[in-house]
């Protein structure tokens, strides 16, 4: 299987995240390729980040997201591109898990499950764009 390269831009809006999951997941048979534990680790990513995105990244909403899904025989990632306020969610420190809920700062584990699950996370900021890259290796079919 060469790279195959997808783009969509869609509204920066909850409203999309439907349209952005079946686009990420339904489209090229991703859910046939990857083991569902795997797919199901992805879709929560993808929610994590969207809603994110959606939530904090535009002044006055809806902005544009950037979707780029790029599927080898090795990887399957995404890369979510917006041109909202600058944020690198990977600077941002892992909330402490162990303390009781009451005493913990709200925020903080949706990057932290997105971190976990991913077999790699980047972030970049070029020019105006932020760029969240999450990539899941594709297991080897023997």
């Amino acid at each position: 299987m060469e790279k195959v390269v997808r783009e969509r831009v869609f509204p920066a809006s909850l409203d999309s995240l439907a349209d952005i999951r079946a686009f990420i997941l339904e489209e090229d048979g991703v859910e046939e390729r990857l083991p569902p534990k795997r797919v199901a680790h992805l879709d929560v990513a993808l929610e994590e980040i969207v809603v994110n995105i959606c939530s904090y990244a535009y002044e006055t909403p809806p902005g544009e997201l950037t979707i780029r899904v790029e599927e080898s025989v090795e990887s399957f990632a995404v890369e979510f591109v917006d041109n909202g306020v600058a944020f690198d969610p990977l600077a941002m420190n892992e909330p402490d898990v162990k303390r009781p809920l009451e005493e913990r700062d709200a925020g903080g584990l949706g990057i932290l499950l997105v971190r976990r699950m991913m077999d790699e996370v980047h972030y970049s900021r070029k020019g105006a764009l932020n760029t969240l890259r999450i990539l899941v290796n594709t297991p080897r079919m023997s």
